[in-house]
């Protein structure tokens, strides 16, 4: 259980800060202008449909409690906290103090609120958690920082499943009941007010949960059933059942991890380590001392990637092979090479898909897997497709280059190459279709 939970905390502190602080991790950049996308729970007050900001989160997720199990819910979230510089008179933008220099900014300290409850308790009532951070304020030399009050609830109960299998549906509402009101209140001012990157961590000690992605046959009507809004359980430490869930405003599959390439944080999970730190690398001396003057955190950053030793620069770099992994015959050239295997024509190549011979122009309908680099490939699920070449990788792997028929950009991409791809049995042939 141990490992379980130390990998939810590393999954959930990506979920922290993802966005926190973007390249090139200064505050005069105009991206890290408007802050915290993720997981924010506003104070009632500035909560609207209207401008698609929310006080609350709701999350539903099946369980098969053990006998005598306990339940631990954890609230996870960051607190915005405003860091002031004062010059002796009033408080400025910015100010060097012996040759440091220090930015006014948001920064942010974590924050945790636990609960521990009998599983039998929830299953016979539900279970409330108020809950309160109070305000701060600390002075450091020519700094001052300042937190708001936070107060908010955890919400818990059990519902046990109808039909001879058993199980129990957890659902856990979070909810930031902060009173601050502003006569013009903007986004700004709200987020001192907020619940930011908020996330649970649901455990049990005797039991385990079913995944939402890829549960057992009897359990799919009651995962249909379920009703998430802001968050989405994931499973930790397994794809099928687990001791822990993550609660994530992030679209994630079961059992995430940290890949063993990554050398820290960047906050910026949408890009490849590698390019992050060349381009952090390749800023000027004058841009890494405004970003060393934003954040510690982005202090860290720089630091980290000028005293990168090549060999953990070379990790981020990935492997690559060559043509004879695949073929077994010596190479003379890199499998990237057009003319490394004249035998390959993507365009004239097929693959067979139930017994179906698929090549470029075949009509197939997309049926994506659970497992999809992008989440978003799910809203193609029944969507008829033409098949524009088939590729095969240097690991043996075959890929169905596809546009989608009813994309209005599927001849602009055909013209430029721009695909979709897909495994063999994500595909179903269209026999009618084809001419």
């Amino acid at each position: 259980m141990s490992t379980v939970l130390e990998q939810a905390k590393a999954i959930g502190d990506a979920v922290l800060y993802e966005g926190y602080l973007l390249y090139p991790y200064r505050a005069s950049a105009a991206k890290n202008r408007l802050r915290w996308q993720w997981g924010v729970l506003m104070p009632p007050s500035f909560a609207s449909d209207d401008i698609g900001e929310y006080s609350y989160s709701h999350t539903e997720c099946l369980l098969e409690p053990g006998s005598h199990a306990t339940l631990h819910l954890k609230i996870r979230f960051l607190q915005a906290q405003a860091r002031l510089v004062h010059d002796g008179q009033a408080f400025v933008d910015s100010l060097t103090v012996d040759g440091v220099e220090y930015t006014a900014w948001d920064e942010a300290v974590e924050q945790e609120i636990d609960m521990v409850v009998p599983a039998a308790e929830l299953l016979a009532q539900r279970v409330e958690l108020p809950f309160t951070v109070p305000a701060a304020e600390t002075t450091e030399g020519c700094l001052v920082r300042r937190t708001q009050e936070l107060s908010g609830r955890l919400t818990a109960r059990l519902d046990s499943l109808d039909g001879p299998f058993g199980g129990a549906r957890l659902t856990v509402d979070l909810a930031n009941t902060s009173t601050w009101t502003s006569p013009e209140p903007t986004r700004e001012q709200a987020l001192h007010h907020a619940l930011l990157a908020a996330h649970l961590v649901c455990s049990v000690d005797a039991g385990h949960f079913l995944s939402m992605l890829d549960p057992p046959e009897w359990a799919k009507p009651a995962v249909a059933a379920c009703v998430n809004d802001r968050v989405w359980p994931i499973l930790i430490g397994d794809e099928q059942r687990s001791q822990a869930v993550l609660a994530s405003p992030i679209i994630l599959y079961d059992n995430p991890t940290i890949a063993a390439e990554s050398q820290g944080e960047l906050f910026d999970g949408t890009e490849i380590d590698e390019i992050l730190t060349l381009r952090t690398m390749a800023m000027t001396d004058d841009e890494k001392r405004q970003a060393r003057a934003t954040d510690p955190r982005a202090r860290e950053i720089v630091d980290r990637v000028d005293s990168m030793p090549q060999e953990l620069l070379d990790r981020l770099h990935g492997t690559v092979r060559y043509l004879r992994s695949v073929t077994g015959e010596p190479a003379d050239v890199p499998w990237w090479d057009p003319g490394a295997d004249e035998s390959v024509s993507p365009e004239t190549d097929s693959v067979v898909v139930a017994g179906i011979a698929v090549a470029a122009g075949a009509k197939v309908r997309l049926n994506p897997g659970l497992k999809r680099s992008d989440a978003q490939d799910m809203f193609l699920t029944g969507r008829i497709a033409t098949v524009r070449a088939v590729l095969s990788d240097v690991d043996g792997d075959t890929h169905i280059a596809v546009t989608v028929d009813d994309d209005p950009a599927a001849d602009l991409q055909n013209t430029h190459g721009r695909f979709r791809y897909f495994s063999p049995d994500e595909i179903e042939p269209i026999l009618e279709a084809r001419q």
